[in-house]
């Protein structure tokens, strides 16, 4: 019995082994620890978590020193504005290194995701030739059993012929 598997098939089940390649792009920052909290930190800036703490953080510095419970920092609110200043200078080229590498990371899956396609479709076409083989070698098959019904059947009235006619000899005879 011929084995259906074909080249293109992963009789490992391996699926994503057009991916493993690309594995070196699974971190923004890198493996280590730092990479992992600036990936975070990244992440963490569009949250809602995010934008609701800063808006409360703000709103209660705003209120403590409009009120004048506190003084460390009076309209026009300069360490606050520095405060976002230091914030934006450090947020910005940390998101655009976690867009660059998600970037370099899609692209990689894309890459890897339209191989692994071409590859089913390869392995698609394999079996429907494969399958067209099969029909072909069954038609003709069919074809040789009808023709072999067909000799069969002749005998058959060969045999039935003859078997009349030596009965009618012995008969005569």
């Amino acid at each position: 019995m011929q084995s259906t598997t074909t080249r293109h098939e992963d009789p490992s089940g391996n699926h994503f082994r057009f991916h493993i390649p690309h594995t070196h792009l699974a971190s923004a920052f890198g493996d280590g620890w730092f990479g992992v909290r600036a990936e975070s930190f990244a992440r963490f800036f569009g949250t809602p978590t995010f934008l609701v703490g800063q808006t409360i953080i703000v709103a209660i510095w705003i209120s403590l020193n409009v009120a004048g419970l506190t003084q460390f920092d009076l309209y026009p609110f300069i360490l606050l504005n520095l405060a976002f200043s230091l914030q934006a200078a450090y947020a910005a080229p940390l998101i655009l290194l976690a867009q660059t590498r998600q970037a370099d990371r899609d692209k990689a899956h894309a890459d890897a995701d339209a191989r692994h396609r071409e590859d089913l479709a390869k392995a698609s076409i394999e079996r429907q030739d494969l399958a067209a083989q099969y029909s072909a070698q069954t038609l003709e098959l069919l074809r040789q059993n009808t023709q072999l019904t067909q000799i069969t059947q002749e005998l058959s009235q060969r045999i039935d012929k003859l078997t009349n006619e030596i009965h009618q000899r012995v008969l005569a005879g």
